[in-house]
């Protein structure tokens, strides 16, 4: 993907965000970065193209293959298993070839680690395909695990929790760096062969988190949940509660509702619930144990709130290659330059309508000037979507985007301002429903953003050309809009249509002035 660096690169005040570096050596050369996660559950392949610090899925596939299923009974693979993890593992391979990706990293976790059969499968994957997969052990997953979650959350801080199949994870994350780690044989896949039935299973996991509680500490802040068995949870969660925002990134769940869903999921039909969320049966199967996990995990550590990661192992081994400069970097405001960069008309020209909108938020925090910026960045990178629809594909690519670093709260206040940027009304849209997880200010807030970038748009020609100012005195409503003489003649009855919308939105009174150029110097 050949993306031509931003052209208003020579601008010297980058603010709180920095230079934009994806183009740069080192980040171009994370563009395209293939891994591969050897799971007791499952076998995936991940292809990462993009932003380096955002990175977009550009290839996913997973077969489930239960490497793990019986390993404790028979202490080896399953061979049904080994037969289709080497047929994934193959096909990965060859797609990793035709795509000309750099040779694959690939990692195995906790069922080819304990497996009596573990060394010689790896030894006929290698032959097979020529293809090295590095057995880790459980700290070193548990390391992974928690730097995919930093990828996602810079600066995060709690306890990654990373259930696999035949094994669970506990990682310590504070000030950008991993702490303490542990591993157990909390997977589904082990605890279906526990003796003694729902009681027996229930006491051993209590005994085996009791005794991790002990060694890792009180960890009361965040949960960070890392899994296929949590992100299915979180989908029936979502399901019981009629979320409207079916993202599995950032969903947060309290300690009831880990209680309420494990009820919930006791008292229905499996198939059926299954279905109504969209869940594979293999990993269904898995969801009873996993939950009697979770509940238990919650009542011991009572941690803070609890949210899902779709980043983990995976993200990690990307995280694991990135320089420092680019870690320290925000993921949502990377990737929208990147965005900006690669599809819209005049790219550089959100800095600009950045500098023109951010005096209406003057008094913002960090949190949400990075959200004005970001949708600066993305106010035109829908452009080709028909025009009776850009609103809402505005709000649908914000809310539903591979963007990391993102509440849900606010992917609604980026996709409302978004949407604003194209219509005045968001009435009897498609998304109404998705509204109410952003509260009134905030929708208001989305609102003035989005018809503020609807106005500077109309004065975009060039990426650092002066398209003048806005000035806001909230306390006498009264909304400055400073032009350049030379934006006259942008200024017809469209554009003046807008700047009253917006003077609307905030309940202003407007003053417009066209500001000629101060004359040159005398020469000496």
């Amino acid at each position: 993907m050949n993306v031509t660096q931003d052209p208003a690169a020579a601008k010297t005040d980058w603010g709180p965000f920095g230079r934009p570096i994806f183009n740069d050596p080192g980040a171009r050369a994370l563009s395209r970065v293939g891994v591969v996660d050897v799971g007791s559950n499952s076998v995936r392949l991940v292809v990462f193209d993009g932003a380096a610090r955002s990175p977009a899925y550009f290839y996913n596939e997973k077969v489930m293959c239960a490497l793990g299923a019986g390993l404790s009974e028979s202490g080896r693979l399953n061979p049904e298993g080994r037969v289709r993890a080497l047929s994934a593992l193959r096909r990965f391979q060859h797609l990793a070839r035709g795509m000309g990706l750099p040779p694959l990293s690939a990692v195995a976790t906790a069922a080819v680690r304990d497996a009596a059969d573990g060394p010689e499968f790896c030894a006929e994957v290698l032959r097979e395909t020529g293809l090295k997969v590095h057995v880790i052990d459980g700290r070193e997953e548990a390391r992974l695990s928690a730097q995919g979650v930093l990828l996602g959350w810079p600066g995060a801080y709690g306890l990654v929790c990373d259930i696999g199949g035949s094994s669970m994870e506990l990682a310590e994350i504070q000030e950008n760096t991993v702490g303490r780690r542990l591993t157990s044989s909390l997977g589904p896949l082990k605890l279906r062969d526990i003796k003694g039935g729902r009681k027996g299973r229930r006491a051993h996991i209590r005994e085996v988190i009791e005794q991790l509680k002990g060694e890792m500490g009180p960890q009361r802040d965040r949960l960070f949940l890392v899994g296929g068995s949590w992100r299915a949870i979180a989908r029936i969660d979502m399901h019981r509660r009629g979320y409207p925002l079916k993202v599995l990134h950032e969903y947060r769940m309290t300690a009831r509702d880990v209680r309420e869903t494990a009820r919930y999921i006791e008292t229905r039909n499996l198939d059926k619930l299954r279905d109504a969320c969209g869940i594979s049966s293999s990993r269904m199967s898995l969801v009873p144990y996993a939950i009697d996990v979770l509940t238990r995990l919650v009542k011991t550590f009572k941690p803070k709130d609890i949210a899902v990661s779709s980043y983990g192992i995976r993200e990690g081994l990307l995280y694991e290659q990135m320089p420092q400069r680019l870690r320290a970097r925000d993921p949502l405001i990377e990737a929208s330059r990147f965005a900006e960069a690669k599809d819209a008309r005049v790219p550089g020209f959100g800095g600009t309508l950045y500098d023109f909108v951010i005096p209406l938020f003057s008094g913002a925090r960090l949190a949400k000037r990075r959200l004005v910026k970001a949708a600066c960045l993305l106010h035109d990178v829908s452009w080709r979507a028909h025009p009776d629809y850009r609103a809402e594909v505005c709000f649908d690519n914000a809310t539903r985007a591979n963007l990391g670093g993102l509440k849900h709260s606010e992917r609604v206040f980026l996709g409302l301002a978004l949407l604003h940027r194209y219509s005045n009304k968001r009435q009897g849209s498609a998304f109404e429903n998705l509204y109410a997880l952003l509260d009134v200010k905030g929708q208001h807030e989305a609102e003035v953003l989005g018809k503020a970038m609807r106005f500077g748009a109309m004065l975009m020609l060039t990426s650092s050309g002066d398209i003048g100012s806005l000035r806001w005195q909230p306390r006498k409503r009264v909304l400055h809009a400073e032009l350049p003489d030379a934006a006259r003649p942008l200024y017809g009855e469209v554009a003046a249509a807008r700047l009253q919308a917006l003077g609307k939105a905030l309940e202003a009174e407007i003053v417009l002035t066209f500001n000629k150029p101060a004359p040159p110097p005398d020469a000496e």
